[in-house]
């Protein structure tokens, strides 16, 4: 699902507010009936084996991700494999997650590939009260599956895992792209 299908308008804030608190999948704290990233499939994957380039980094550098899925079930499929990053240490007001990549496998029955990520430093910015994006030290959290994190029950199988930015804080420019 491109989108997130709430349960009811009632898991909404008012109209009249137009924060992002509480919409889109990267500000919804409720159970949505269908989440964003949300796919159904004849098959069923699993996830391991979640490794980064490095357990720390410095602020401005890139982080490889990689981690394997496997078809677990009796029959062929696609799936999406999904990246979501999370800022546990922010000082200021952050999503709960935030897509940061994805990439479509087809798989045979038993057949695992090896699927990998590149984060980009942009990826990990906050936007700081001034309007800036900056990179903060701190604990960041990973998570690799087929929807989001945290999302209904129907397709659980996600990898997580921790990294740390240290060092100084600072300012990634914005880009004119």
């Amino acid at each position: 699902m491109p989108v997130t299908f709430y349960k009811s308008v009632d898991d909404l804030p008012p109209f009249t507010d137009y924060r992002m608190q509480g919409r889109t999948y990267r500000y919804f704290k409720g159970e949505p009936l269908y989440a964003f990233g949300f796919g159904l499939s004849y098959t069923k994957f699993k996830y391991d084996n979640l490794k980064f380039s490095a357990d720390r980094i410095s602020a401005g550098d890139k982080l490889k991700i990689t981690a394997d899925v496997r078809n677990v079930g009796d029959r062929s499929g696609d799936e999406v494999v999904q990246l979501y990053v999370t800022d546990v240490a922010a000082s200021v007001p952050v999503p709960i997650r935030s897509l940061a990549g994805f990439q479509r496998v087809h798989l045979n029955p038993g057949e695992k590939r090896h699927v990998s990520f590149s984060l980009s430093p942009e990826q990990m910015t906050a936007i700081s009260d001034a309007g800036k994006r900056i990179i903060e030290p701190g604990d960041f959290e990973i998570s690799v599956g087929g929807q989001q994190p945290n999302a209904r029950e129907t397709h659980p199988e996600f990898v997580k895992g921790r990294f740390r930015i240290v060092g100084r804080a600072m300012e990634i420019p914005w880009s004119s792209n």
